[in-house]
């Protein structure tokens, strides 16, 4: 295997830097202009983008279109049936079934907020080829390692709320003042 000059070695660490400053400031910026112009969080956007398209959807195929854990999509839509934007109704074939839909006030608000930063991600990821997909997969596994973080649950983008069964943790850094 070859080395990079040091110099050479020096500038791929900054672009790394570089390129996750842009990510991290875009999923910021986003998330703001959809909390400004909705009052919503960016996953609770996300939830009603993903309706949008797709209503009347069962909760479980809302969890897997998010690629979220079910029950923090069920937390998501406690908090936005209790604004008004969403409604569940259970089948009346199979109660274990709820179906998952905007209300007249959800497709409003919907058509007003902006594209999310999941929604981008989630789309440029799902058209990327396998091997790109195995690579940046391969790479952001390093970083967590790098960070040392592999067992932490994976918070959602700028949101308290966490991808496992349960829906929130105690994040140990906001005690702190710490934040990535």
């Amino acid at each position: 295997m070859k080395t990079m000059p040091p110099a050479r070695r020096d500038q791929e660490i900054a672009d790394v830097l570089d390129n996750l400053r842009r990510v991290f400031k875009v999923v910021h910026r986003y998330s703001k202009r959809a909390e400004k112009v909705g009052g919503l969080t960016g996953p609770q956007v996300w939830a009603m983008k993903v309706l949008a398209e797709s209503a009347p959807i069962r909760v479980t195929d809302l969890a897997r279109r998010m690629y979220l854990h079910p029950s923090t999509v069920v937390g998501i839509l406690d908090r936005l049936e209790q604004q008004g934007q969403v409604t569940r109704t259970r089948s009346e074939k199979d109660h274990r079934v709820v179906t998952v839909s905007l209300t007249a006030k959800g497709r409003e608000t919907v058509s007003k907020v902006p594209r999310i930063a999941q929604g981008l991600l989630l789309k440029g990821l799902e058209e990327l080829s396998d091997g790109d997909l195995q690579t940046a997969s391969e790479g952001l596994r390093r970083l967590v390692v790098i960070l040392g973080v592999e067992g932490m649950p994976p918070p959602l983008l700028l949101s308290p709320e966490v991808n496992v069964p349960g829906g929130k943790i105690d994040d140990p850094g906001s005690r702190t003042g710490e934040h990535a």
